[in-house]
């Protein structure tokens, strides 16, 4: 599935609202699925909004109450003052103040309430987009990983899946909080005074217009101090990769001529972006000031006439106060749900792919393995513009040592992940045992076979269990013993730890003939009906490789062998050798056959030997 989207830098602008982020090409339809996806949480959802709305309703009546407190209060001094009454009513003052403490109390027990259960719920989302999202990896063609990079892949495991995870956490209940406040605290000012409320609301316009605008000219500086931290990021990594070289050609200057020219730059665009930013906090108290001036000017008026109480005046501009937050949050929440939603798209869309071609129903089940193998008339393409494997037919009986030739890109490596069922052919059957590799299961076909590669795969454990991975429950005497099969004893006994050392994550506590020792005692441990070894050897020194080889003779007796080799020299005992070429079988034979027939075999094994005696 393509994946055009429009991507920009995310930065934060004046007053810390996100000005840019990744777009969902279809935002409407992808929030139709997320909430699809969470409908096995709708009562939970549901029970969040309702506990959302009433603990911001709650908090929306406080300064109305407060309001009216304010106003006994007044009219109790005035009352003194002139002599005609009783004074404060501090009964009537004490109810109002015990009241606000219940219904504070109340709203923080139902927002504490709505938050762990909507935490709850997005660590549930979460958890159930991770498993998925695992268990799609393992049904993946290769075709997908090998179109795709693995940063694209973790990056939607754990930045898409956490951006969700966050929008459901907070923002959600943050919408309706917000959402809530802003028509409650709207319905209490109008309750107040219409007039009143006009006045306030001419400040919020004018606000975001100078917001607006600040933000606007910003932009470019922000957009501008983003480009060029990467470019001099870029520059610094550079210099430092290729600080011998940038010695060695005496290109110090010319490199601090470019840094100070990048980091000026730099410079000049973050004070702006900075500046501008600082000032827009400031400008809107000012304008928020003379709003309040305007509202208190008008309700003392109000208040002279009777319109109004005086504790009303207190009371709406602490609702004043309280409106142009949510309007903010809500305004900066708009954006979030854009990342959001393209986040969910991105999920959605990977757990859309197009899976391996399912398991067959009534896989077959052989008991003891042989190990034939043959190719029926296979053709095969990564892309349907290129056939990479015309039409090639060979048969392998069991226990045959095969070993397949030719240049770059002749087919060798592609015949192995046929055999091993990493792809489907197009065309034509592969045989094993006299059945069709798809009326096996995967798993059945694949642990016939033991596969040394030329790229060394190691994991961060020990020793021990890194060979034990050819067969998970082998014990350590099986171990060892496939270790001194593959002449890995010998070094592994002079390591501190032996056997118990721990190889770092990319296993450069070893050597790479070290490694690759390793991987041929994995596949000795597992024990084989068939080998495939595509260039065992090529990562070790010449007395190094002479151990492998004789650990590889005595391991592919009475075994299927498929060697694939550059090196021509290490395939001369080979039963039979397929010389391939622009994806079709051109020759095959013996190696003393093959060099007597002068064909491409013989100028391959000629052109190695001339190469090799220039060499030395």
């Amino acid at each position: 599935m393509s994946e055009k989207r429009k991507i920009r830098k995310t930065s934060r602008g004046p007053g810390g609202m996100i000005q840019g982020g990744e777009k969902a090409n279809n935002f409407k339809d992808t929030m139709k699925n997320l909430i699809r996806y969470m409908n096995e949480y709708k009562a939970s959802v549901i029970v969040v909004v309702i506990f959302a709305a009433v603990s911001a309703s709650f908090s929306i009546i406080g300064p109305k109450m407060l309001g009216n407190a304010t106003t006994k209060l007044f009219e109790g001094i005035m009352n003194k003052l002139s002599g005609s009454g009783t004074g404060v009513d501090f009964n009537y003052i004490g109810k109002i103040i015990v009241i606000l403490g219940a219904l504070y109390l109340i709203s923080s027990l139902f927002a504490y309430m709505q938050g762990w259960i909507m935490s709850g719920v997005s660590m549930k989302v979460s958890y159930k987009m991770r498993k998925e999202i695992s268990q799609k990896i393992n049904r993946l063609p290769l075709k997908y990983f090998d179109g795709t990079n693995q940063g694209e892949v973790l990056s939607r495991v754990t930045n898409d899946v956490d951006t969700l995870s966050q929008t459901l956490n907070q923002s959600l209940t943050q919408i309706i909080t917000s959402v809530t406040t802003v028509i409650g605290i709207f319905i209490m000012m109008l309750s107040i005074s219409v007039l009143m409320t006009v006045v306030a609301l001419c400040i919020i316009p004018l606000s975001m217009i100078i917001m607006m605008f600040i933000i606007k000219y910003s932009q470019k500086y922000f957009k501008e101090q983003q480009d060029y931290l990467g470019h001099v990021n870029g520059h610094v990594e550079e210099m430092y990769g290729g600080h011998i070289v940038m010695k060695a050609f005496n290109g110090e200057k010319d490199s601090i001529e470019k840094f100070d020219k990048l980091n000026n730059t730099l410079y000049k665009s973050a004070w702006k972006s900075q500046f501008l930013t600082s000032i827009v906090m400031p400008v809107m108290n000012f304008v928020s000031n003379l709003g309040y001036v305007g509202v208190c000017v008008l309700g003392g008026w109000l208040a002279i006439k009777k319109t109004i109480e005086v504790g009303d005046i207190q009371a709406f501009i602490q609702y004043v106060r309280s409106f142009t937050q949510p309007i903010t949050q809500i305004a900066n929440i708009s954006n979030i749900l854009q990342q959001t939603a393209a986040s969910a798209e991105r999920v959605f869309e990977f757990l859309e792919e197009e899976e391996e071609v399912p398991e067959v129903q009534n896989p077959v089940k052989i008991e003891n393995a042989v190990g034939s193998v043959e190719f029926k008339n296979v053709q095969f393409a990564y892309n349907s513009d290129k056939i990479v494997i015309n039409d090639f037919s060979a048969k392998i009986n069991p226990g045959q040592r095969v070993a397949i030739v030719g240049p770059t890109g002749a087919g060798k490596t592609t015949i192995v992940k046929l055999l091993m069922r990493f792809y489907d052919v197009n065309k034509g059957v592969i045989l094993v045992d006299g059945y069709d590799i798809r009326n096996y299961t995967r798993g059945d076909l694949r642990s016939m076979f033991g596969m040394v590669l030329q790229d060394t795969w190691l994991y961060n454990g020990s020793i021990m269990e890194n060979i034990r991975y050819g067969k998970l429950n082998a014990l350590d005497e099986e171990v060892k013993a496939a270790a001194k099969a593959a002449y890995v004893d010998g070094f592994v006994r002079t390591l501190p730890g032996g056997y118990d050392m721990i190889l770092n994550e990319e296993a450069s506590n070893i050597s790479q003939g070290q490694k690759q020792l390793l991987t041929i005692a994995r596949a000795i441990l597992s024990d084989p009906k068939v080998l495939i070894l595509d260039e065992a050897t090529s990562s070790v020194d010449t007395r190094t490789e002479v151990r492998i080889k004789k650990a590889m003779n005595n391991l592919m007796k009475n075994r299927t062998s498929f060697i694939i080799a550059h090196r021509l020299s290490t395939i001369r005992d080979a039963d039979l050798i397929l010389v391939m070429d622009n994806g079709d079988i051109v020759e095959q034979g013996n190696h003393h056959e093959l060099l007597k027939k002068e064909g491409a075999y013989s100028k391959l094994y000629n052109s190695q030997f001339n190469y090799s005696l220039q060499n030395e």
